[in-house]
């Protein structure tokens, strides 16, 4: 298979899984694996397409980001409230980011690791979804600083590869008795700063390894991710405040096992 159709895959695997609970990266290392490519030689690529993912929630909540923008010329008690939770939550991934940088891409070659975290994230949803006692929060604005900052605690457990960024902080805001709707939406807006900081970081730290040729491949990927993300991320919500989020712990625990088996007889 050529490297274009190669990134052509790894693009839409990015697009659908960035933002449900099943962890992306995870399965673009299960995918690298179950089609035999070079782990390492993608292990960039499948970090720096994720701002495809990125754009396609600034395209969708465009207007929620330019409300915000526009308040914080205003000091609009909103705009500041939205902006400060989605710092805090931010922090704590940058400082054990920079703190275990090379320890966590080690964990990127790992696909046995992904295997058991879907396992147990799969787990740990069911047991969320089963006990968690949720209310209207209200919008990301009006949950408190506190329960930002701690949702920015929980979301670093997503540099496990398998753990999913997005399962982590949904289900730890839901833990903390924040509504599916709105820690949805939290999750989403945090893979800004997130995400792009990540892959800022990465291609920084390879700058030395990206060719040409490297960067119309990541053009792909990005184009690809982005387009699928934007039709994932229109359904997510409604199928979420339908079914919740058991569907999605299944499947984690099913793909786990599944890849287990797999890895062992391979």
């Amino acid at each position: 298979m050529s490297e274009f159709w190669t990134a052509v895959i790894l693009g839409i695997v990015e697009g659908i899984t960035e933002f449900l609970p099943v962890s992306s990266t995870g399965h673009l290392i299960l995918a690298t694996e179950l089609m035999g490519y070079d782990a390492k030689r993608w292990a960039l690529f499948n970090i720096a397409i994720q701002p495809g993912a990125i754009l396609a929630i600034v395209v969708l909540y465009w207007r929620t980001f330019w409300e915000v923008f526009t308040g914080l010329f205003k000091w609009d008690a909103k705009a500041v409230a939205f902006t400060r939770n989605l710092l805090l939550a931010f922090i704590p991934a940058v400082v054990l980011g920079l703190a275990f940088g090379d320890a966590i891409e080690l964990m990127l070659e790992n696909a046995v690791i992904v295997a058991w975290a879907l396992i147990i994230g799969g787990f740990a949803i069911l047991v969320v979804e089963r006990f968690a006692k949720t209310s209207d929060a209200g919008g990301v604005a009006n949950i408190s600083w506190q329960r930002s900052a701690m949702v920015g605690v929980v979301q670093c457990l997503a540099m496990i590869p398998g753990v999913s960024r997005s399962g982590a902080t949904i289900l730890g805001a839901m833990a903390m008795g924040v509504d599916r709707k709105t820690a949805a939406e939290f999750s989403f807006f945090l893979a800004l700063p997130t995400l792009t900081g990540a892959t800022v970081l990465q291609l920084y730290k390879h700058r030395s390894e990206v060719s040409a040729d490297d960067m119309g491949l990541l053009a792909v990927g990005f184009v690809v991710s982005f387009f699928v993300a934007w039709a994932v991320v229109k359904a997510f919500l409604a199928v979420v405040t339908r079914y919740g989020f058991g569907p999605f712990a299944w499947y984690r625990i099913i793909a786990g096992v599944a890849a287990l088996v797999w890895l062992e007889m391979r």
